[in-house]
Parts: structure tokens; sequence; C-alpha cells
């Protein structure tokens, strides 16, 4: 056994030889850190020899997906869950993320599957109690309390599972390597481990991961990179929905989401997302505007709701929850030089009804006259929806995807559409369909 000195970058797992303030690769701060590494004369893996195919004679092995009872899940995951799939999920604590994999292991059980749960972080009987909380009750389930790697991989060797849960990855450490367990040495070489077993065993891997204080998953980027989908468990713990997105996935499509509703029995699919996001608004209200989002293939109405108040302080705050701060400064602006709205001395406070994150600039419409409305304290038609990019010369700029907004809009019962003009559909519909070319022109239509 040899050692190694080495200084790892806690954010993208560069190594170098001596400590920097900065790292030399992803330019971060204060993020370099020192660790020993025990370097074993004996290689860890055996390389096959191997040499390059033609394209053409190489022959593809025919797998399936299984699916489970989750359909919300299912669609994230790209129509089911790949045999052999190395699965990376992240939330913040509490959200509900060892609810939400034994609810997935409890539907590999129901398929057939062998499962093999490491709660490496609670006890034997505090997992089975969340067990039969869940209505959980499988003889090919079986629980494992160990933060040891070569004792979990010696019941893998042993039990043969399908599939494989360990709870978390940060827990988890091998002893040869002189670092603490959720160090980025422990966390690179239990995923590489992980990798190796989900390829060569054919095993299905799911990794359970921390988020660090800014949001993002803790450990290496290089992380990301080795498992095939990435998961974001989102929500808060104080509400009931959680939102459950792919931020990678090998095996289909990276803009799904999943809602579901925390409740006595786990968590529980929502079907009709809109209907849970608009239940508690009042109409009527100054400061609220609803626009159709699009998350992944499905339109969701959601409520954007702003508040400008006079401001006590010599600075006014600008405060965004569920969308960029840099976005709402630049709507500020534009609503200041092109409809003459002034927020030098006002508090400007927008928020998404719910929780949701969106990035689509398909919203900037809805933001720019929830704020109008609260600035000039005159609300918006209950029965009206808007959406459209705004523009740095206070234009309406054409949004995608304009016939499933406005089909599900229609299904929830809403009369109007305030749309670019360019955006405007050649088949008209139920709903009544106003096209604007200048975010003066929506302002005068709806607050006027």
């Amino acid at each position: 056994m040899k050692q190694k000195e080495s200084w790892v970058c806690g954010e993208c797992g560069h190594d170098q030889m001596k400590w920097s303030g900065s790292c030399n690769e992803c330019k971060r701060w204060n993020t370099i850190q020192k660790f020993i590494e025990v370097a074993d004369s004996k290689p860890r893996f055996m390389r096959t020899k191997s040499k390059p195919l033609l394209l053409k004679d190489i022959v593809l092995d025919k797998f399936e997906k299984i699916e489970t009872e989750l359909k919300e899940f299912d669609r994230v995951m790209g129509g089911g869950i790949v045999p052999g799939s190395l699965n990376l999920i992240g939330g913040d604590p509490g959200v509900g993320k060892s609810t939400l994999m034994l609810m997935i292991a409890k539907e590999l059980c129901k398929a057939g599957k062998r499962v093999l749960y490491v709660c490496g972080e609670e006890s034997l009987e505090q997992t089975k109690n969340r067990a039969e909380r869940l209505g959980i009750d499988s003889d090919q389930l079986y629980l494992y309390c160990e933060t040891q790697f070569s004792n979990i991989k010696a019941q893998v060797e042993e039990l043969e599972p399908d599939a494989l849960i360990i709870d978390s990855i940060q827990i988890v450490y091998k002893p040869e390597i002189a670092s603490l367990p959720g160090s980025v040495i422990q966390v690179k070489e239990i995923a590489m481990e992980c990798m190796h077993i989900a390829k060569q065993m054919g095993i299905t891997c799911f990794l359970i991961g921390h988020v660090t204080k800014s949001g993002d998953l803790a450990g290496p980027r290089v992380l990301e990179h080795i498992v095939d989908v990435v998961l974001d468990f989102e929500g808060d713990p104080d509400l009931g929905l959680r939102i459950l997105r792919a931020r990678k996935n090998r095996f289909g499509p990276t803009d799904e989401v999943a809602i579901f509703q925390m409740n006595e029995k786990g968590l529980e699919e929502v079907p009709n997302p809109s209907q849970i996001f608009l239940k508690e608004r009042l109409k009527e209200s100054t400061g609220s505007c609803i626009v159709p989002t699009m998350e992944g293939t499905r339109a969701i109405l959601i409520e954007i709701q702003a508040l400008v108040a006079a401001s006590a302080y010599a600075a006014s705050a600008r405060r965004a929850s569920g969308i960029d701060p840099n976005r709402l400064a630049l709507l500020l602006a534009v609503l200041e030089k092109r409809v003459g709205h002034h927020f030098h001395s006002m508090d400007v406070f927008v928020s998404i009804a719910g929780g949701l994150k969106i990035k689509e600039p398909a919203i900037d419409l809805a933001i720019a006259l929830a704020i109008s409305s609260s600035f000039a304290n005159r609300p918006i038609d209950p029965h009206t929806i808007v959406l459209g990019e705004i523009g740095l010369g206070g234009e309406i700029r054409s949004v995608p995807r304009i016939e499933s907004r406005i089909k599900e809009a229609t299904h929830m019962g809403f009369k109007r559409c305030i749309l670019p003009k360019r955006s405007l559909p050649k088949e008209k519909g139920l709903i009544e369909l106003v096209g604007v070319e200048r975010l003066e022109d929506a302002i005068q239509i709806l607050l006027s």
C-alpha cells in the first residue's frame, strides 16, 4: 500500500498536485481540499482484450423496460426502468427520497424482481416502519443496514438481486481509502464500483444523493457523468407537492416531470397538476396571473403572483421564488422603460404558487402583467390566461407548442387567451384568442 497526497476540487473533482485558491478546471474559489489516497499495487478491475467492430457488425441486445404502476415515474424515466442501469436521485433532506425509493422497490417486487435495499443512514426498524406505513409486504425485498462497501458487495454477490438501492452514497465508504465518507474520492470510487455492478452483473442500481446548500448534488460533477440517469426530487418539505424531473437520461427525454402529493400513505400521483396548482387561487385578486407552461410533453397551468409595495429603506428589495432573479430584473427594466412604471422606491416580490421552478421565457408576459396588476392595484380577468416572451424592446415574441397550451386552458374552463400575434393558430377553438405585438397592448387590454 502506497499513500498518495493530492488536492481535489469538491465541485468538479479535478485533481492537482498542490493547493491553490481556485480550481484550475472549473475556476471555483475555496473548493480545493486535501486528500490522502491509498494506492493498491493490484489492479481493481481486470481488463479484457477487445477490438474495434464495424457499426453494421454490432448486434443490439433487446431489453424491455420494467413498467410500474407509477405512471408519472415511468414517463420521467422514459417509459420504465431499464435493467442494468445506474440511476442517481438527489433532493433536499426530508423531501421524500427514501419514501420514493421504497415505493419503487415495492413496484419492482411486484414485477417479480429481487431487491436489496441498503439503509445506511437509518436502522432496519426505522426502514421497516416506513415500509409498513407504505403498505409494503413482500418476500422479495431485503433490507441491509451497512455502510462499508466491501460488505455490501459481498451481499450482492451472495443474494444476486435484480435491483440494488443504496441510501445514501454519501454514507457508504471503502476503508482502504484514507478519506472520510462523503468525500470526493469516496463518492467517486463508490459510484465507479456501482457502475461495474450494474453493467457487469446486469443489476439495476439506484443511488440516493444529498444536495449542497446551493441546491446542487453533493460530490464531484464527474458523479453525474458516470450514472445513466440523474433525477432531481424537488419540493418544500412543509408543502404536500413533490416534483420529480430528469436532469440527465440516456434512455429517454430530459424535459419530463412527475408531480406527486405527499400524504400519510406516502407519495400519490397527481394526474391533473393544473387543478392542484389553481385550486387555492383567489379570483379577482391583484397581482395574480395564470399562464400555461410546458413541462416535457404536458402543459400545466400555473399562477404567477406579484406584490409591489412601497419600500421602507433606501435600497428597494427584489425577490423571486421559482423564477430566475436576473430575468425579473430584466422585466422590471422593460416595464420602466417601455411602459413608464417606476419601481425605484418600490419592493417587488414575484413567486410561482406551488413551489415550481420555471425557466422557459414563455412566462415573461405573465410575470410582467402580474407586476403591473399589483402596481396599478387592478385585478386581471380570472378567466384569462396570458403567455409570451418579452424582448428588450417591449415586443411580444412567439412561443412554441401553442396548441397544447390552449387545449389545457380550454379544458380548465378559461375563456380568453392573450398570446403573441405571431403565434395565433389558424384554427379557432372554444377559447377567445387575442394577439398582441407589444407589452403596452397587453396591459391596455387587461388593466385599462
